[in-house]
């Protein structure tokens, strides 16, 4: 790509809505926004980790790979929806950092942008990256970085709500008998699922593996198997087995319903699993039933570690090694379990499992799992996930059935 095509193209990409929050979660912001070194001896990482500072582990990681490769780190941390609308600004001014670290689903929004390096181009090493992880940062035949770990939903289950009622988790195994569990939750006067509904990415992602696990695909959202999908939250709303808070919590007022010990299940995800162990009741983690049995595919979580286009292509190698650093082995089990991440290659994960066996349910989810922008939808995706959130709110509140809701999304994407 020639440059006056890159900046043309880095134009209209900054006249979207990059700004929509794609992330799964979020982060606290922080200041600071140069990018490039005094001179060629520093090398700049900007990141969405700003709740760490330069003292703790990821900060010290950092600079221990700038040593290794003989350079000093310029490092910054950017709230999550900040940092893209950042990094899409420093790229038209041609001042990108040597190393982005960015949420999964803006991967391809930069890529076809002009703003990201392929890994044809950069050479930086994916050979050991599972293969649905690594489709996130792939846009048209290309791969644009490799991630720094995933995260995914599952749901939580509180063992004794379930054994009160009778329950026996390794019964459910599909939609009809996880709605069953649920209703003899119910009949004994608890409460069963809670989850995030609400009118923003995060209920976009809470629902997606039901839709995909109804066989549904995120080109055709109107689809039968969709309405399914949107069909059985309805159901269970209709039938009190999930309460009408979900139309307004996030993932967080979610979680604090679910910790109250008063619901069998919870949607949630991998960054909840210190707050588990706090709740002071047993619980367990189910992989997402699709529609027949199965796990469902839910959406992956985490950032892609990325060497964004600079006009001095001398800066590539060094930030190759800094890259490759970064998702070493021993560096990737390090940062992971700090983040509550799951490794995205078969033998970091082996290693997380072997030192905490409750994580397996986890990296069942994860190798399940699938991006949200997989399938080449790159920059369609924010539209896309606008539509089906509002169609799920509008289903949810009774103001649309969930066919019209979801006829009425498609035809908005179109």
């Amino acid at each position: 790509m020639n440059s006056s095509t890159r900046k043309r193209r880095l134009t209209t990409v900054a006249a979207t809505a990059l700004a929509v929050a794609l992330g799964a979660t979020a982060c606290g912001s922080s200041g600071g926004t140069g990018a490039k070194g005094a001179d060629d001896g520093t090398y700049t990482v900007w990141d969405p980790y700003p709740q760490f500072a330069k003292g703790a582990a990821w900060g010290k990681l950092l600079d221990a790979c700038g040593a290794r490769a003989d350079v000093k780190i310029k490092r910054t941390g950017f709230d999550t929806s900040d940092l893209a609308n950042k990094a899409l600004l420093a790229a038209q001014q041609d001042n990108s950092p040597d190393i982005l670290i960015v949420d999964n689903p803006v991967v391809s929004t930069l890529a076809e942008a002009g703003a990201l390096t392929a890994t044809d181009e950069n050479k930086l090493d994916t050979s050991g990256v599972d293969a649905n992880l690594l489709a996130a940062g792939q846009s048209e035949g290309k791969t644009y970085g490799t991630p720094i770990g995933a995260n995914t939903l599952a749901l939580y289950y509180n063992k004794q709500i379930l054994r009160d009622a009778g329950v026996d988790i390794a019964s459910v195994k599909d939609w009809p008998t996880m709605t069953a569990a649920l209703a003899k939750v119910k009949e004994k006067g608890k409460k069963g699922i809670t989850f995030s509904a609400i009118g923003t990415e995060e209920g976009s992602f809470q629902f997606l593996p039901w839709f995909w696990g109804a066989g549904a695909k995120l080109t055709d959202i109107g689809s039968p198997a969709a309405v399914s999908a949107l069909s059985l939250w309805k159901d269970w709303l209709g039938k009190g087995y999930a309460p009408n808070s979900v139309l307004n919590n996030t993932q967080t007022t979610s979680w604090q319903e679910f910790a109250s010990g008063d619901y069998a299940f919870a949607e949630n995800g991998t960054w909840q699993l210190a707050n588990a162990e706090k709740a002071g009741f047993d619980y367990g983690v189910l992989p997402i039933p699709g529609a027949t049995g199965g796990s469902a595919a839910a959406p992956t979580g985490g950032e892609f570690v990325t060497l964004p286009v600079q006009g001095d292509t001398g800066r590539y190698a060094t930030a190759r090694k800094l890259a490759a650093c970064l998702t070493s082995d021993q560096n990737l089990y390090d940062t992971d379990t700090t983040l509550s991440y799951v490794a995205p290659t078969a033998e970091v994960q082996g290693k997380q499992t072997a030192a905490t066996p409750g994580l397996k349910p986890w990296v069942d989810a994860v190798k399940a799992a699938k991006g949200r922008t997989s399938d080449d939808l790159g920059t369609k995706y924010p539209k896309i996930s606008e539509q089906l959130w509002k169609a799920v709110q509008s289903a949810l509140s009774g103001s649309k059935s969930p066919q019209d809701a979801l006829a009425a999304a498609q035809s908005a994407v179109k």
